[in-house]
């Protein structure tokens, strides 16, 4: 595995398919308060002693936090930006034509298109998101594609393999360095050419109207964790993603600049360190005045289990010292798929006055947040 990593270093080449230029928003002028989160360089991870240097850096706001920064991750801001221009593209489709790419959403899978308006997140009111995933570039996962996904094909899916091989193989050898477990283990449960519903994600919120957002409470999606391993958020100009540090802490804004990529630990992580590994707790709400009619267009990428690793407490020494392994919960095998997308099966039945009905298994258990 060790070769296997240092091979990642692979160029991604520009697409020669016609794109509009995608220009992002400018940030907002008013007076925020932004999240002072840890960052690491990725291009230390190769240099001696890189790794054991990242994964000092890391500790602590894995354990307290659950979000950092990370920059210098490979990809060129023109290569980011290509894939915004994809999402802008396809958003720009008459609302009928994106419904007819529907994902599969009561079976629990994110590949193809969740509409807007999907889930109630207050009573009676419909969120304002909408999102179109594409998995892993295996045939298992192979679907119809509008156009657009076609005709940038091999570029989506070079930035594809990169995020899951370059960038997120790295930081599970960062984290495996932490719990003092061997540098391959947690990625040998996350390989791409395994059974999971990892994906890019292009996604959108809509903006509202100012009666709008006072209808919704200024909410564009209700506090909660990712329920995968880790998720990455790139560039962001327009406002409104919050994470709540602590369970004090008030929610604070992320500031995601060009080249700089937010990532948060997922359940995933925290189930399989049985609670050291914080999942990040976050919520999007109305953007500052100044942007508050812009849509807010994303790009994510989610890093989700696979088949090959079982949802059980990792055997680590720093667990067992610090009193995190518990022997009875060690014994559970339950294949971790089949968490992630119980999760997402409860998101079409769940009360928007119980939030925390959330999807329990294994003595495992989700928590949402009302605000």
């Amino acid at each position: 595995m060790a070769t296997q990593t240092a091979q990642l270093n692979f160029p991604l080449t520009a697409s020669t398919e016609a794109l509009e230029q995608y220009v992002h928003p400018s940030e907002t002028k008013q007076n925020i308060k932004y999240a002072d989160l840890v960052t690491i360089d990725l291009s230390e991870f190769d240099q001696p002693g890189g790794k054991e240097k990242l994964a000092a850096q890391l500790k602590d706001a894995l354990h307290e936090v659950g979000f950092f920064y990370v920059t210098n991750f490979g990809l060129t801001e023109g290569e980011v930006d290509r894939q915004f221009a994809i999402a802008k593209e396809f958003f720009s489709l008459p609302e009928e034509e994106r419904r007819s790419f529907r994902a599969a959403l009561e079976e629990g899978i994110y590949n193809g298109y969740r509409p807007l308006g999907s889930i109630e997140i207050l009573p009676g009111l419909r969120d304002n998101i909408e999102f179109y995933n594409t998995m892993k570039f295996l045939p298992q996962y192979d679907r119809i594609h509008p156009d657009v996904i076609w005709r940038h094909w091999a570029e989506i899916e070079r930035f594809h393999r990169h995020v899951h091989e370059h960038i997120a193989y790295r930081l599970f050898r960062l984290l495996a360095i932490i719990l003092e477990i061997p540098e391959d283990e947690l990625e040998k449960g996350h390989m791409y050419d395994s059974n999971c519903d990892s994906g890019l994600r292009y996604m959108c919120y809509r903006a509202r109207s100012a009666d709008e957002n006072e209808k919704y409470k200024s909410l564009y999606s209700r506090g909660h964790t990712d329920n995968g391993t880790i998720t990455f958020v790139f560039q962001q100009p327009v406002a409104g993603l919050q994470v709540k540090k602590c369970n004090d802490c008030e929610w604070e804004y992320l500031r995601i600049p060009p080249g700089t990529m937010a990532v948060n630990i997922a359940d995933l992580l925290t189930i399989l360190s049985n609670g050291y590994l914080k999942s990040g707790v976050y919520r999007v709400i109305t953007p500052p005045d100044d942007q508050q009619h812009l849509d807010r267009l994303g790009l994510l990428y989610f890093v989700r289990p696979s088949d090959r690793l079982n949802l059980r407490t990792v055997d680590s020494p720093l667990l067992r010292r610090l009193g995190y392994y518990k022997e009875g919960i060690n014994e559970i095998n339950i294949p971790a798929p089949e968490w992630t997308r119980a999760r997402i099966k409860k998101n079409w039945t769940r009360s928007p006055t119980d939030p925390n009905e959330g999807t329990s298994m294994a003595g495992f258990s989700v928590k949402h947040f009302h605000d």
